[in-house]
């Protein structure tokens, strides 16, 4: 990414020293096409530098809402991890809470039902008015209930979905990124163009390589204004 902007500026440069090189001429219109030639190629070093940071500023970015999602999604795990130790404990005193009911052990039942999580117990009660164990269409138990609910799963699908919001995110920051080094890559192409005008001494010929290359370049500025800069 960087590397492509600093090596477009680098043949920017060489291109310069190529130029200073050569023995000055005297036509007015020599001198108008190289001071366009020295434009192009300082417009070039600019855009691509621009076009380079961009590009390495977007890929950091998506680096962290990479990072930043997957530290969601283990804290997401974490509290999914802790409901089912939660729901696995509620389900054994459930059990145990059925056994004494059915044994007619009132004390040893109340003791249960107080020994039950608090959002399950809300469940639970509701599902104990139902009738459980003489009216066949009661729900199968306190999960089945509308009154049942877990904050820790339900903070768990909060968090999922706000990783995938950053990974998204992420993934937008990725393809912008990509779209700044195809730009830089462009560019390029201008340098290239300008090394090959100068290698021409008809001036039909290296004057149109040079509108070419002042064309292509008008192009890859525009194409820069109109990608997401990063602040």
């Amino acid at each position: 990414m960087a590397e492509a902007g600093e090596t477009n500026i680098e043949i920017a440069h060489k291109l310069c020293e190529q130029k200073d090189a050569k023995p000055p001429r005297s036509s007015r219109t020599e001198f108008a096409v190289e001071i366009m030639e020295a434009v192009i190629l300082a417009l070039v070093a600019i855009a691509t530098a621009w076009s380079g940071y961009q590009a390495a500023q977007w890929d950091g970015h998506q680096a962290e809402l990479y990072a930043e999602a997957n530290i969601l999604n283990v804290e997401a795990a974490s509290l999914t991890g802790a409901y089912g130790q939660e729901l696995l404990y509620n389900t054994n005193t459930l059990a145990a809470w059925q056994n004494a009911q059915s044994q007619g052990d009132q004390e040893l039942a109340q003791f249960y039902e107080r020994r039950f999580l608090e959002e399950y117990k809300v469940a639970f009660d509701a599902w104990v008015q139902t009738d459980p164990f003489n009216n066949s269409q009661a729900p199968l138990g306190p999960i089945f209930m509308p009154e049942y609910r877990s904050s820790k799963m339900e903070e768990a699908a909060n968090l999922t979905r706000e990783a995938s919001a950053k990974f998204k995110e992420g993934t937008e920051a990725r393809s912008t990124a990509d779209d700044y080094i195809r730009d830089t890559v462009f560019l390029a192409t201008v340098l290239v163009l300008i090394a090959i005008s100068q290698r021409f001494e008809i001036r039909s010929i290296r004057t149109g390589l040079i509108v070419l290359s002042f064309g292509l370049l008008l192009f890859g500025i525009l194409t820069l204004f109109m990608l997401p800069r990063f602040q």
